[in-house]
């Protein structure tokens, strides 16, 4: 077998290597068994080499290997948790890359329905399906807010394999890029940075909110801000989905547009985790070269950019929080916060406010479009179902989180939708939601 996580690499699509891959790993896996209580891959995985007396990986199926690789949603935390990782272990153990690499091979093989593919094709393609929506919002949004199980949605599933019983985002009437591009331009007075915004599909088509106070808050603090223009979807939903000719042609156009961008002085602020992370890391496996480098080096989380203004000598962050504050906030954090290896800044940016942080770090069981997919509910809830539960015991006067997909899951579990950290920084500065 060829321990590669490189998509480049002449053995990485090939089956019979990929399996023996799988196999070197899940024994691995199965001798620690430390990420037992990360997901369901690890315990199927156990359960399945359990079944034989002498515990041998090599005697798992293509079908049990498959099983244990579409359970991997992906969340990362076996790799944050792993001491056995590249660069630190002889073992060279990436579990969520190597799922990756599963995925891909098993796409490229045929081995993948047509059902999943059409699903992917569908989910995949989040501009094309934002730009129709907001145009169309009113209607779009009768589809997406009917109710979990009714007849619309399980006729919605049937076609597109969108799940009948996920609460959805809705869509919003204005596009963020439509709303920033209207808007006058601020002239910056003692300008502390520059960047330029990747709003991602979630921000750009259902959540520009997030966006607008994104925006002021920045502005406030003496950031200047633009749009990433000719940059799209981050491409998330094929990476994961094992289409990766889609994923790098998608990769490589928006690290073209990226590049162009940190070239004329900005650096690159994403407001949602998992588009974050695709374009730190997975760019430069992808797509490589000096430009993904490049891009990935330049690029920030939206509270990680602000920690790093208030922190670095010379530049500093307005104080002065004169308008709504919490006592308390629950600050859920996304598991590709996590993967970033960046610290928890946006608990740090929230206690800059004076609020007291309640942390809360059960995942939520949605990687994108994995949790919204029909055949993925069964282990998708359940996890969600947990996260809600220490929310409740955790009982803060807010609750907040980075990831929009993973705050809508937790209004399905809870009927609360919680704030982005830089809505509760907008209002404690005492500006305004832009619709009131």
């Amino acid at each position: 077998m060829t321990i590669t996580y490189d998509p480049k690499h002449a053995k990485y699509l090939d089956e019979a290597d990929v399996r023996d891959e799988l196999t070197r790993v899940y024994d691995l896996c199965h001798g620690c068994r430390l990420c037992f209580k990360f997901c369901t891959s690890f315990p199927t995985l156990f359960e399945f080499i359990d079944r034989h007396d002498d515990q041998d990986a090599g005697r798992l199926t293509p079908a049990q290997q498959d099983q244990v690789t579409d359970e991997c949603f992906q969340c990362k935390l076996c790799y944050v948790n792993c001491p056995y990782i590249p660069a630190i272990h002889e073992w060279a153990l990436d579990f969520p890359r190597l799922m990756l690499r599963a995925d891909a091979m098993r796409h490229e093989t045929k081995q993948v329905s047509i059902r999943d593919r059409v699903t992917t094709n569908i989910m995949g393609r989040t501009d094309l399906m934002g730009k129709l929506a907001t145009a169309t919002a009113p209607l779009a949004n009768k589809v997406v807010a009917a109710a979990p199980g009714s007849f619309v949605r399980k006729t919605i599933e049937k076609i597109t394999g969108v799940s009948s019983v996920r609460l959805l985002p809705p869509y919003a009437r204005q596009r963020f890029s439509t709303w920033f591009n209207a808007r006058p331009k601020l002239r910056i007075k003692n300008r502390q940075g520059k960047v330029a915004i990747f709003p991602t599909c979630l921000v750009e088509y259902q959540n520009p909110a997030i966006g607008h106070d994104l925006v002021k808050v920045y502005e406030r603090n003496g950031i200047e801000c633009s749009l990433s223009d000719g940059a799209s979807c981050c491409g998330a939903p094929f990476l994961h989905s094992g289409d990766i000719d889609q994923f790098t042609k998608i990769a490589a156009k928006n690290v073209s547009a990226l590049a162009a961008s940190v070239r004329r002085g900005n650096d690159i602020v994403v407001p949602q985790p998992t588009c974050g992370y695709i374009l730190k890391k997975d760019y430069i496996d992808y797509v490589g070269g000096v430009d993904a480098e490049l891009v990935a080096e330049h690029t920030f989380d939206a509270s990680e950019y602000l920690m790093r203004i208030h922190k670095t000598e010379g530049t500093s962050l307005d104080m002065d929080f004169v308008g709504e504050i919490p006592t308390t906030v629950t600050y859920h954090t996304p598991c590709h916060l996590k993967a970033q290896n960046i610290g928890l800044k946006s608990r740090d940016l929230i206690k800059l406010t004076g609020a007291k942080v309640k942390l809360v770090q059960q995942c939520s069981g949605v990687d994108g479009m994995w949790g919204l997919r029909a055949e993925n509910v069964g282990i998708s809830v359940p996890i969600a179902g947990k996260l809600a539960d220490e929310i409740r015991r955790a009982d803060g006067d807010v609750v907040a989180g980075d990831c929009h997909l993973a705050n809508t899951a937790i209004a399905e579990q809870t009927g609360t939708l919680p704030m982005h950290p830089l809505q509760l920084v907008a209002r404690a500065y005492g500006i305004k939601p832009e619709d009131s």
